[in-house]
């Protein structure tokens, strides 16, 4: 069957977020509270190695206390915001406040770069009349990211975890992204980062591809190959 529609992760596939040393390095010069270069190094790899960057590295290990959480965190703003600055806590940071403004600098345009061939693939699809949606387990809204960096105009719907209560691979998220879309899950390409997350969009009968979750300067071309699998045609 033709692949009529392409659904898209956001992170590690559309988007990658900055670094972590960018991301605390960005805090604390807003915060006022400098740390040395080897004080910020040593930080930013601790926070790195507890996860606690929404976006960036898992977390190596999770806290006994944070278990059910992390299991359910992209369901609800609260959940996540919770287990992301409860992670962070992780590790000392010189002030309190700094746990909760590294969660809201992640939430920001600044913090994210989209893929150098995001905006000539998403292009492309329209170009082909290819319906475009983002389906993505997050727990805030991600539009004033698109927004912000030009693509908010080439997707035509988002479907996003948080406001439906239920995380993927759940399958139940894909259908209601195809549902919105108006299309038959056999017309729907998923492409993601995750195999197992973004691999649940299997289940419902959508085709599936599989982009590298890598630094932005690390793969300029991982999504152009999304316009070759539209343009493939079923042999009759």
């Amino acid at each position: 069957m033709t692949i009529r529609t392409v659904l898209f992760d956001f992170s590690g596939t559309l988007f990658r977020i900055e670094s972590a040393r960018s991301w605390l390095r960005a805090v604390l010069r807003e915060h006022g509270s400098p740390l040395s270069a080897d004080e910020l190094d040593r930080c930013a790899r601790r926070l790195e190695a507890a996860g606690a960057l929404p976006g960036g590295a898992p977390p190596q290990r999770i806290p006994g206390h944070l278990a059910e959480l992390w299991a359910v965190r992209d369901t609800d703003t609260d959940r996540h915001r919770a287990a992301y600055t409860g992670l962070a806590r992780e590790v000392p940071l010189p002030d309190e406040a700094l746990y909760d403004a590294l969660y809201d600098r992640h939430m920001t345009p600044a913090a994210w770069s989209p893929y150098a061939d995001a905006a000539e693939v998403l292009r492309g699809l329209r170009e082909r009349d290819v319906g475009v949606g983002v389906v993505s387990n997050i727990g805030w809204d991600l539009r004033p990211v698109f927004r912000a960096h030009g693509l908010d105009d080439l997707v035509d719907t988002y479907t996003l975890s948080f406001e439906h209560g239920v995380q993927k691979p759940d399958a139940r998220l894909f259908r209601t992204a195809c549902e919105g879309l108006g299309r038959d899950p056999r017309e729907v390409l998923m492409v993601g980062d995750d195999r197992r997350a973004d691999g649940g969009a299997a289940e419902l009968g959508c085709a599936v591809h599989f982009v590298d979750h890598l630094p932005v300067d690390e793969r300029p071309a991982g999504l152009l190959p999304v316009l070759g699998l539209v343009d493939r045609r079923p042999a009759p």
